[in-house]
């Protein structure tokens, strides 16, 4: 599996720097996981947008998904697609709340949102806890602790692992998710302190913490927000972890 990060700024875009954006390929499939605030010009500049297999979006936040609206305005309106978007729709595996969320942040009005509905375009699937398959991959989806419904995504292909934590406090799933991961992909939103509100991000230690129970084989750090000092989040995470951690970086290509 190859992981190329389209962005990863936490909870909004930071200086050029797109937020939670990530493409999993296996086997020629092409996998988009979140797409957000930013992160279309960044697939774009590595590839055809309409080369993406299927959408998965761990939650419904903008950071996670706002340039769906983008990818819309693509599917419907580019003058000359490769094939037609009508006949075949992109999968978009997310919350059962998507049609209406990404329908209404897309209309620009209250009339347009009256009749607004991008099945035009995309083939809408509810995520829940448990198994799929999207073209090679095996997916497992795990409910995570957020304030709005979340999951976390475990990929498999080939012998291999890559778990995702989406956005999430820590939790017994958590465990579930990253249990003997090749590669864990944590958020990491910030430092860990006290006072930090449950339900909502992990910190770097608690990240660190999670891949050292899991016995993960590499912990990559993302969705570090952009008021957040990453390297602190790097130490906290490598005082809990004794295995490879790593910050990642947008345009960056890891193997899993």
């Amino acid at each position: 599996m190859r992981l190329s990060i389209l962005g990863c700024s936490g909870s909004i875009p930071g200086p050029n720097s797109a937020a939670s954006g990530y493409v999993v390929e296996a086997d020629g499939f092409v996998l988009g996981l979140e797409l957000g605030n930013g992160t279309l010009a960044q697939l774009q500049a590595v590839r055809d947008p309409f080369d993406l297999d299927a959408l998965v979006l761990s939650h419904l936040h903008p950071d996670h998904c706002a340039d769906v609206s983008a990818l819309t305005v693509l599917r419907r309106y580019h003058p000359a697609p490769p094939y037609d978007p009508a006949q075949r729709r992109l999968p978009v595996h997310a919350p059962a709340q998507a049609p209406v969320r990404l329908a209404n942040a897309f209309a620009a009005d209250e009339d347009e949102r009256s009749d607004a509905d991008l099945s035009d375009v995309y083939d809408f699937h509810s995520l829940e806890d448990g198994t799929r398959n999207l073209g090679p991959f095996e997916v497992v989806t795990v409910p995570m602790h957020h304030p709005t419904p979340a999951f976390g995504v475990r990929l498999s292909h080939g012998g291999r692992t890559l778990a995702y934590t989406g956005d999430t406090g820590p939790c017994d799933e958590l465990d579930t998710l990253a249990d003997g991961a090749d590669v864990l992909l944590a958020e990491a939103s910030w430092t860990d302190a006290p006072d930090r509100p449950a339900g909502v991000h992990l910190s770097g230690r608690q990240a660190g913490e999670l891949a050292a129970r899991a016995g993960a084989g590499r912990l990559l750090l993302t969705h570090i927000a952009p008021w957040t000092d990453a390297a602190a989040v790097l130490a906290e995470a490598r005082a809990a972890f004794g295995g490879e951690v790593d910050v990642v970086t947008q345009g960056e290509v890891y193997e899993v």
